[in-house]
């Protein structure tokens, strides 16, 4: 009980400084956080400080991973933004509807579906949320969108990674886990029925969601119908394939206004001359550029991947506190660091950072024929957005690793197991809720199945459960958890210029995050 109530304070403690009223910034409370959780370790749990030293500098290198991914997404941003791409883009999109709603299920919801298909990493958020806030929409109010948003999706993101890698270290068959991605995509799309609805209302009224709700339910529809047969077969492409469905009808649906509210238009607009082919088309090829990048260098059958993640030996060194090993697709990997089973890896290649935002930007300058004092802008302005979330990312993974140290017995698992241990048959309510932590630690729903997956395993075959219906709640669980996920909020945070509203949006995204729990529980009792 008391290594329980030790496990739990440090996470209790660091979601009231986050969302009390004067609330610390993430970048204090999150080192903060950790210091507390390694003191913990070392005093209570007693923990090897060599072992602490180790995780520190493994967590430091792994916010590498996240910010590399922020840097490029604000080089982006910042690129379509000071050559005048975006305001291109702004126009064109409000050339297809003028309609509020219509611009944010367009790009809030399908487009960033589409996205989250091909890469994940938080990709969606960091592409589709600075084109929402180009088109004039309130950039907290976009972030909290993005984030609601992004979430059905996601155990198929990154070409159905969470499912076949998060989950594909539990000796499941091929038969079994496509079981469970089915499953899981039928409690997401069951879900999507309100949660679209309700991050929407993060930006406009009941009255505007009302007057448009045909168009609002065609567009979710039009991703989650081809989502959901997909899975049944396949848990590579449900997401990519069915966020490009999804895109283009909801582009059709919203040109000839099936099911949206009809916006008067004023004399001005009415005679403004339509932008030519050939200009929209140029402020849109980065993005485009961006997106066929993506999509062949994620999908298997392509090639490219394997040799992206190709992990055959190069070069070796021993540095003395630990070995470094670089592979022929320049993956860095650091083991046995200060003596310990502790390691980190970076694929340089296949991270979306350098692949595709850096090479898509250096592309871009020229293209677009920015001159130096543009370039210089761009980053500069980069540089700037990501110091803080650096110091803040560095602080949340040193603290998910300091809360994973202890293996069945350190705090992450210690909290889980108690959890089940109270509740016996009734988990199945609960079950995604522990993915959710897990994603809300961690930054990843991956990572997340990969925490907890094999503990979900382990309490249903214990308290007599379906194997395969705890997992997919683990899966969604992890999904959903992306609404409350500290790196995501930091990443979309920096990239919108938003500073010290981690809190602020944590109180909020939590709301329907709960509630979509609540839905796949319900879902998963007829299943």
């Amino acid at each position: 009980m008391l290594n329980l109530a030790i496990s739990i304070i440090p996470i209790l403690l660091l979601i009231w400084m986050m969302t009390k009223k004067n609330a610390l910034p993430s970048h204090i409370a999150l080192p903060l956080t950790a210091l507390i959780v390694g003191i913990l370790q070392l005093v209570h749990f007693g923990t090897d400080g060599r072992l602490l030293t180790a995780n520190i500098i493994s967590g430091t290198l792994s916010a590498i991973t996240p910010i590399s991914i922020i840097a490029g997404a604000i080089l982006l941003n910042r690129t379509l933004l000071v050559s005048g791409c975006e305001d291109v883009i702004r126009q064109w999109l409000e050339g297809i509807s003028k309609n509020r709603i219509g611009q944010l299920m367009i790009i809030g919801w399908a487009f960033a579906f589409m996205i989250e298909g091909a890469s994940g990493f938080g990709t969606p958020a960091a592409i589709a949320a600075p084109i929402l806030v180009g088109l004039g929409f309130n950039p907290l109010r976009v972030a909290m969108l993005a984030l609601v948003m992004n979430s059905v999706p996601v155990s198929f993101g990154a070409v159905g990674t969470p499912t076949w890698f998060g989950l594909g270290n539990l000796g499941l068959s091929n038969t079994e886990l496509l079981h469970v991605g089915g499953l899981s995509a039928i409690m997401h799309t069951v879900a999507a029925i309100i949660i679209p609805v309700i991050a929407l209302k993060f930006i406009v009224s009941w009255q505007q969601i009302r007057r448009n709700i045909i168009f609002i339910q065609l567009s979710i529809w039009s991703c989650t119908l081809p989502y959901v047969w997909l899975a049944q077969w396949n848990y590579e492409f449900p997401a990519l394939i069915g966020g490009a469905i999804g895109l283009t009808l909801s582009i059709l649906f919203a040109r000839y206004n099936i099911g949206l509210e009809k916006i008067e238009t004023t004399a001005t607009e009415n005679v403004a001359i339509p932008l030519a082919f050939g200009r929209v088309f140029k402020a849109m090829a980065p993005t485009l550029l961006l997106i066929v990048i993506l999509i062949v260098t994620r999908i298997k059958q392509l090639g490219l991947k394997g040799m992206l993640n190709d992990a055959t030996p190069m070069w070796n060194f021993h540095l003395g506190i630990a070995d470094l090993h670089i592979s022929q697709a320049l993956i860095i990997h650091i083991n046995n660091i200060l003596g310990t089973d502790t390691a980190w890896a970076y694929k340089t290649l296949y991270v979306p950072a350098l692949i595709p935002f850096f090479l898509v930007v250096l592309v871009s300058i020229p293209f677009l024929k920015m001159n130096r004092h543009q370039v210089v802008t761009v980053f500069s302005d980069t540089a700037s957005r990501i110091k803080t979330p650096f110091i803040a990312l560095v602080g949340a993974l040193i603290m998910v690793k300091f809360m994973m140290i202890g293996g069945d017995h350190s705090p992450i698992m210690t909290t889980g197991n108690a959890f089940a241990h109270l509740l016996g048959k009734n988990w199945q309510y609960c079950a995604a809720y522990l993915g959710a932590l897990g994603a809300f630690f961690s930054g990843s729903a991956t990572v997340s199945n990969l925490t907890f997956g094999a503990i979900q395993q382990s309490i249903a075959h214990t308290v007599g459960l379906p194997e395969t219906i705890i997992l997919a709640l683990q899966s969604v669980g992890g999904a959903m958890g992306n609404m409350v996920c500290i790196n995501n909020i930091i990443a979309v945070s920096a990239i919108l210029g938003i500073a010290n509203k981690e809190g602020y949006i944590i109180k909020r995204t939590v709301i329907p995050m709960i509630l979509y729990g609540v839905i796949v529980a319900i879902v998963s009792l007829f299943l």
